[in-house]
């Protein structure tokens, strides 16, 4: 039987380092629409919807010709508004979270994500991940980690952190960046998720460490699910800031 997947933006308006930041125009375009059109050129991008809040993102969504579901505007995280979405879509299968604010997403990568989950049953997530090279970006809070076990290309995820993770004990060397398979590793927030998962997410509270890390994830790591972490060769940058919005503009004119 095949599996029944579906890409789903979810979109929120609200913003609060870059407000509306989904609605801002380069080269014509909003940024959820270049995200829209990045997401469709995935293998599974012929099945797209956008989770809105906000009926000014509907609207926009109805201005490119792409297909919206409203979703409540109080969802602690994007992956609640997915549990939304799969309910009003109750013949889907899996469901691939792809953030709206991602204008330069590789359809490679979503392509990659999804079959790691329809390929694997025994798991309950699929996500992506990229080796850290450099002692920057592992000291980033705003680069989450990803401690995991490797095998042949892709790991089972045992935790996320903002911390710098492993911990070194003899101190981080320049050689621990070059290591194969790597000790480090930058997680890509970039899903796939069955739909017996996003129901049993919804039902659950946030978790201890999911509060303390403020990373949605660890909720299904306490919980013992299993996640694997596809390999990708880099990270994507999204819009969070006014500088990676004029970045965006600068490439997208080049």
């Amino acid at each position: 039987m095949q599996t029944r997947c579906q890409i789903v933006l979810p979109a929120r308006l609200a913003s609060s380092r870059l407000p509306e930041k989904l609605l801002r125009k380069s080269g014509g375009k909003t940024i959820l629409h270049h995200t829209y059109e990045a997401a469709s050129r995935s293998s599974f991008g012929t099945e797209i919807v956008v989770a809105v809040d906000d009926p000014k993102l509907a609207q926009e969504v109805d201005s490119f010709g792409g297909r919206w579901i409203m979703t409540s505007a109080s969802c602690a995280s994007g992956t609640d508004r997915l549990a939304e979405v799969a309910e009003a879509l109750p013949n889907t299968d899996v469901f691939i979270n792809v953030q709206a604010d991602e204008p330069e997403i590789d359809p490679a990568s979503i392509d990659l994500v999804a079959r790691t989950l329809i390929h694997n049953l025994d798991a309950d997530i699929a996500t992506a991940g990229t080796p850290i090279r450099d002692r920057q970006h592992l000291d980033d809070p705003a680069c989450v980690k990803i401690l995991m076990s490797e095998r042949e290309g892709q790991g089972r995820a045992v935790y996320f952190s903002r911390a710098p993770i492993p911990f070194v004990r003899e101190g981080v060397q320049e050689t621990h960046f070059n290591a194969e398979p790597p000790n480090f590793w930058h997680h890509i927030g970039l899903y796939a998720y069955r739909r017996e998962f996003l129901r049993w997410f919804a039902s659950q509270p946030p978790s201890y460490l999911e509060k303390l890390e403020r990373l949605e994830q660890l909720r299904a790591i306490e919980a013992g699910k299993r996640i694997l972490v596809a390999r990708v060769s880099s990270a994507t940058p999204g819009i969070d800031t006014l500088d990676d919005f004029q970045r965006f503009e600068r490439k997208f004119a080049k």
